[in-house]
């Protein structure tokens, strides 16, 4: 009888260990073909000339692949710009069926995405507008639709552009997410021991100052990444941040200094909406 059971036990074991090999292996696949695609999304012949050698600083393929960003994924980026980001998550999307919303204030926020609509259908036709914070002026992201809602370099933004929103857009951001769902926040970090009005002016924010937002909507640090770090930034600019590349708002005043610092010291925070 002892044997018998530890031959059972055996074969249960086996059964087991191979079952979490072929798990294992599978989500290895799954992750190897998503950072493919990102790959191919990087690298696509429709990005601006002028964007790709913004590369160097952003890292954008070991941004999403952090993010855990996946080619059928649904999406959302946050206050677009220019799209520099949107010329990568476009062809990303379109790869893999997935779907991707941009979403920015109804609706000059969204003006240089809808002109790139216009003059490239094939590559931007599928994105989808909405407005963020959602006011009721225009369309906005569907509750409980998004895999992921990812942004760049915005909180800044939310928290000192005239009034106070932040803490409304991190609590429609969790709407916006599916259980699970990922939030990934890009943004210009001031070290901790600096003095936090410098936050209000200086285009920086503090770690601990994003994290307490997202904490307050509901959300949970999943994972932060020194990817995007420049220990070269001093940010003691009386221009802020923005006196760095790409902005240099100090035009030729010390330019060739500001380009060998390089863009900003920037944290990157990987949270994500509890499951239940």
């Amino acid at each position: 009888m002892r044997s018998l059971l530890l031959l059972a036990s055996a074969a249960a074991l086996i059964a087991v260990t191979a079952t979490a090999m072929q798990h294992g292996g599978h989500d290895a696949h799954a992750a190897h073909k998503a950072q493919d695609a990102i790959a191919a999304a990087v690298a696509a012949p429709t990005r601006s000339a002028t964007n790709t050698p913004r590369d160097t600083y952003r890292h954008p393929a070991e941004t999403l692949a952090f993010f855990g960003v996946k080619p059928g994924d649904t999406v959302v980026e946050l206050w677009p710009g220019g799209g520099w980001y949107t010329e990568i998550l476009a062809p990303l999307a379109k790869s893999g069926g997935g779907t991707l919303y941009v979403a920015a204030p109804w609706e000059r926020g969204l003006n240089r995405i809808k002109e790139k609509q216009a003059a490239d259908a094939a590559t931007y036709g599928a994105v989808k507008l909405a407005e963020f914070p959602a006011t009721g002026a225009g369309d906005k992201v569907p509750d409980g639709s998004a895999d992921a809602v990812l942004t760049f370099r915005n909180v800044h933004n939310w928290r000192f552009g005239g009034a106070d929103k932040t803490a409304d857009a991190f609590k429609q951001i969790f709407a916006m997410l599916k259980p699970g769902g990922t939030l990934g926040v890009v943004e210009h970090r001031l070290d901790e021991s600096d003095d936090s009005a410098k936050e209000e002016k200086s285009g920086y924010m503090k770690k601990s100052s994003i994290v307490a937002f997202a904490e307050a909507a509901g959300f949970k640090l999943a994972g932060e990444s020194e990817i995007n770090a420049n220990p070269k930034d001093t940010k003691d600019y009386p221009k802020g941040v923005w006196t760095l590349p790409p902005n240099l708002t100090e035009g030729e005043t010390d330019r060739a200094k500001y380009i060998a610092i390089g863009e900003s010291d920037r944290m990157t925070l990987k949270f994500v909406k509890p499951a239940s």
